[in-house]
């Protein structure tokens, strides 16, 4: 199983699969054709559908620049290996030079057909919850000790530059105002919702109210391009920064105790990227949202200095309870519902870490199992509600 370095990277938004992953794949294809006289990108699938509204066009042709990159986007063909592929052409006086088949998927990760994975490395030896579970019990260590244990020390400074990033895309979110880019006049609101309070406000919707404001200060700055970290998407980067950001201001938690909490929501990004998807495009907006609440629920059970247990019945009832989200953007675009289902999933991650608290020896779904349910899910739910902006919000809103 791969590191968490897989699952935490720090970049530019509104999207991993369609302007990261592109952006990657761009990246290497220049490096290897410097001498081309152009470019062509085709790209197919959810890239072509809604690669407009997510810029992927964009973000290519700036990789390539100055030299010049024609991007088509393919909206008819349907014989391909993944939902995000891509077609990169390099020419010379006329003639094609060079070809590189690449698939985005997601979380910024990219494939090239025929080439040996990137980032192939195992990191771990265990690739479920339940072998790492019967591990760490082994040898009376958390989890957070066992990510230590595998990625060495040093993943903590990693650990340390993430929160600082995550941090940072909140207070800038949190400054800003005004309409987000794109045409759908989406105002930013995470500055009202942190400095409005309610005229007879308790604690709980306090809790409500800055919890969201966080959410919703990350969630704008990615569809704003601004910079962000994948948690375990850039469009489901807020949930987990916005938890963890609330509650240690709340109970003072220290930087280390936060490390843990991110080692541990990053492990649990790590088995679902390995027994399934993280991407809008192949399963989903479960396999984004749905993924960073299990993330957040597990990170903040960490934090709390929660059991192996109860850690594994947080991060499993917020992953069951979004089985069958429908990946639907409005024009493509990181805005609607995506921002608010971000703040959404921001509270019912700090639900499942009190239900698990009380009932976590009550259950019966393994983490485990609701992976590969939400795996088999996303494969079963219709293209057109899988990031291809041809259904649901995407098709009636107007």
């Amino acid at each position: 199983m791969k590191s968490v370095k897989d699952v935490y990277k720090i970049g530019k938004g509104p999207s991993s699969s369609h302007t990261m992953g592109p952006q990657r794949a761009a990246e290497i294809f220049l490096k290897e054709n410097p001498s081309a006289d152009s470019f062509k990108a085709v790209l197919y699938g959810s890239l072509a559908k809604t690669g407009k509204g997510h810029r992927t066009d964009g973000v290519i042709e700036e990789t390539f620049s100055p030299i010049p990159c024609e991007v088509i986007f393919d909206r008819e063909t349907a014989d391909l290996p993944h939902e995000n592929t891509l077609d990169l052409f390099a020419i010379k006086a006329g003639n094609i030079v060079s070809s590189l088949r690449v698939i985005s998927v997601g979380g910024g990760d990219i494939e090239i057909v025929g080439r040996q994975k990137e980032n192939a490395k195992d990191v771990y030896p265990h690739s479920t919850f339940r072998e790492i579970a019967e591990y760490c019990k082994a040898e009376n260590i958390r989890l957070s000790e066992y990510v230590y244990r595998f990625e060495g020390e040093e993943i903590k400074f990693f650990l340390s530059e993430v929160w600082r990033a995550m941090s940072s895309e909140i207070d800038e979110g949190l400054k800003k105002t005004g309409v987000l880019p794109g045409g759908l006049n989406v105002e930013r609101r995470a500055q009202f919702l942190y400095n409005q309070r309610h005229m007879d406000e308790s604690a709980s919707t306090r809790e409500n109210r800055l919890v969201c404001a966080y959410a919703f200060a990350a969630g704008e700055q990615n569809a704003d391009l601004g910079t962000i970290v994948t948690a375990p998407t850039c469009g489901s980067c807020a949930v987990l920064p916005a938890v963890i950001r609330y509650e240690s201001e709340m109970k003072k938690f220290g930087t280390e105790q936060i490390i843990d909490a991110l080692a541990v929501g990053g492990l649990i990004g790590c088995i679902i990227k390995e027994n399934a998807s993280v991407s809008g495009a192949e399963c989903g907006c479960q396999a984004e949202i749905g993924s960073a609440c299990s993330m957040a629920s597990a990170a903040l059970s960490e934090l709390f200095g929660m059991g192996i247990d109860q850690i594994e019945c947080a991060a499993e009832v917020a992953m069951e309870h979004y089985l069958g989200l429908t990946c639907d953007p409005v024009c493509g675009l990181v805005q609607i519902p995506c921002i608010e289902r971000n703040a959404v999933a921001a509270m019912r991650a700090i639900n499942c870490l009190s239900l698990a608290n009380f009932l976590y020896g009550t259950r019966k779904i393994s983490f485990d199992l609701v992976v590969k349910t939400m795996y088999e899910t996303g494969k079963d739910i219709s293209l057109r509600y899988r990031e291809t902006a041809e259904g649901g919000l995407a098709k009636n809103y107007k």
